[in-house]
């Protein structure tokens, strides 16, 4: 995996409760969800703000009560880019660490622009 910028933003282990998934249990009550992200830029001057990125992706996850975590990859990855511009790479990883037993499960995403 390669992210390319002069800059990289590295997010690990962002974990909140959010409704995401298809199952019945899913769907009323809250799980755990983690995600990482790196982002790409090239401008100190005009910077992407990590707070801002942080709270972005939890509202938008939790608001959103996404049935698939590719719909809510999609809707993070549109809205960062939006207000971030800037942003040269973007890595996202949404998993669901309580979902299974015996596997830790997600999706992740690389795009460059």
């Amino acid at each position: 995996m390669k992210i390319e910028g002069k800059y990289i933003i590295v997010i690990d282990d962002l974990s909140f409760k959010a409704i995401l998934g298809l199952l019945e249990n899913e769907r009323k009550e809250e799980q755990l969800v983690v995600v990482c992200a790196k982002i790409g830029y090239d401008d100190k001057e005009n910077y992407v703000d990590y707070a801002v990125v942080c709270d972005m992706i939890q509202n938008i996850i939790i608001n959103g009560k996404f049935k698939l975590i590719e719909d809510a990859i999609d809707e993070v990855e549109k809205a960062l880019k939006n207000r971030f511009p800037q942003i040269k790479s973007l890595y996202l990883k949404i998993r669901k660490p309580e979902i299974l037993k015996n596997a830790l499960v997600g999706v992740e995403i690389l795009r460059k622009y």
